[in-house]
């Protein structure tokens, strides 16, 4: 069964002319040339959306590939038969408004493919620089299950996440001390109702000698020294 012309085909795609009734019986019975009319009826109404856009690359040739294969517009390779001759269908040419059309169509899936690689490498937030890190550990008279670990930032605050503390009428503060003279304190702030924080590290804290890192139970006393109630301790290493 021959196939209608493929310009013939494209112009009905378009709906630029009727079909008359011999083409309209030939789709009916053709399937290949139903299967052509419909992919050349996609590709038209994805122009239809495109057709704003300017500027855009050209689409690389295994894109084009790609297309003609999907639209059936690749011809198929024709088996050999005895006596071996190699039959080579002669391949139809791109319709001229097919070139347009297909290249913004292409190009528009690179630009919104690439829009969202940019949006989410954009709304990934970028990871922590830590310089030093503590493992917390309950002391005697606190529930084994409580503990926390400790990050120190490149940016000169402390990431800190603790879990099941014991509950308490005051606060829960954190502390850097001096291993070697425990007089010696920084206190770095209190922590909230959740169980993580991020809190500063006051300019000119020497980490390398208040390496202890300390979390205590302070009443609601005004008194700003510690409680001598430690609940966590872990010693920082870098």
């Amino acid at each position: 069964m021959r196939h209608l012309d493929p310009d013939r085909l494209v112009l009905l795609a378009l709906s630029e002319e009727q079909q008359e009734w011999s083409e309209s019986d030939h789709l009916r019975q053709c399937a290949a040339c139903r299967h052509e009319m419909g992919a050349l009826r996609d590709v038209a109404d994805i122009g239809s959306q495109v057709q704003d856009l300017r500027d855009l690359p050209p689409p690389p040739e295994h894109l084009w590939r790609a297309i003609e294969a999907d639209a059936g517009l690749r011809p198929q390779p024709v088996t050999p038969v005895a006596p071996v001759i190699e039959l080579t269908a002669p391949r139809r040419a791109r319709p001229r408004w097919l070139v347009p059309v297909l290249s913004a169509a292409a190009a528009a899936v690179v630009a919104v493919a690439g829009t969202i690689a940019v949006g989410r490498f954009a709304d990934r937030a970028p990871a922590e620089r830590v310089t030093a890190r503590a493992t917390l550990a309950p002391l005697a008279a606190v529930p084994a299950t409580a503990g926390g670990d400790v990050r120190v930032l490149a940016d000169g605050k402390v990431r800190i996440d603790v879990r099941n503390l014991p509950l308490t009428t005051g606060f829960h503060e954190v502390w850097l001390i001096d291993p070697d003279d425990t007089t010696k304190m920084v206190a770095l702030g209190n922590l909230p109702a959740r169980d993580d924080a991020v809190l500063p590290v006051p300019p000119g804290t020497d980490l390398n000698l208040y390496r202890l890192v300390d979390v205590s139970d302070e009443p609601h006393d005004g008194d700003a020294t510690h409680s001598g109630r430690s609940l966590l301790r872990g010693t920082l290493t870098y």
